[in-house]
């Protein structure tokens, strides 16, 4: 092999070599990308199964609220109804009292009366 010829196969050979580490570096690079990509993925498929779950414990709490929100309505009109109930009673004690009262009044007016005509001394017609 003559001295040139040596030469050209030093330099194909260095030539080789940067090639071999160029393609070497873009196949790194490209595999860090492939990994990135499948990372990606994972990871927006993962958001989507959050998303998932999301929108289903939002529908079970509107659920839960609609329930809540009926079964408040039913105790505020039981409320409602105790209440009115509590207040007629209230009135009826009232009238009873007022009744007692006026009652207990006729009763000590014909105790006196009864009373004062006691102590007086009877006029009776003798024979």
């Amino acid at each position: 092999m003559s001295e040139d010829e040596a030469a050209e196969e030093r330099r194909s050979t260095a030539e080789a070599l940067q090639q071999l580490r160029t393609a070497e570096r873009a196949a790194a690079v490209s595999r860090r990308g492939s990994l990135d990509d499948e990372e990606a993925a994972s990871v927006a498929a993962a958001a989507a199964e959050a998303a998932e779950a999301t929108a289903a414990a939002a529908k079970s709490a509107l659920a839960a609220m609609t329930i809540a929100n009926a079964s408040a309505s039913k105790t505020a009109a039981a409320a409602s109804l105790a209440a009115r109930s509590a207040l007629a009673d209230a009135a009826d004690a009232k009238s009873e009292t007022a009744g007692a009262d006026a009652d207990e009044v006729k009763a000590q007016v014909r105790y006196q009366s009864a009373a004062t005509k006691a102590a007086k001394p009877s006029r009776t017609k003798g024979p």
